[in-house]
């Protein structure tokens, strides 16, 4: 089986070409993204982590060997910073390739 591909990642409408990577907001509304025109830089990436979390588990990395990534929840907890009180969702993303002992490089996944 092959790695996942664009859309199963990013939505049914994501696209690419050599320049650019467009995902269409639409597609994350069903994980929780309102889209406007003044989305924050920070529920975008929420959303993008929290759409590719679907397909990047680690069940269907057992099934697809070809998958390098993979999103999990990890530990929940209670954090404070100032006076104030924030709850802290935390999600590990591995990523995974053939040992060489080299830095990490986006284009090895």
């Amino acid at each position: 089986m092959a790695e996942p591909v664009l859309t199963e990642i990013f939505g049914a409408n994501a696209i690419q070409d050599a320049n650019s990577l467009t995902i269409d907001k639409n597609d994350l509304v069903a994980i929780g993204l309102t889209p406007s025109a003044t989305n924050t830089a920070e529920s975008l990436l929420a959303a993008i982590i929290a759409i590719a979390q679907q397909t990047l588990t680690a069940v269907r990395q057992d099934t697809h060997p070809e998958q390098s990534v993979v999103i999990e929840d990890s530990l929940e907890s209670l954090v404070t910073r100032g006076d104030q009180v924030y709850r802290q969702l935390t999600k590990t993303i591995s990523f995974e390739k053939p040992d060489s002992q080299s830095a990490f490089d986006p284009d090895d996944y």
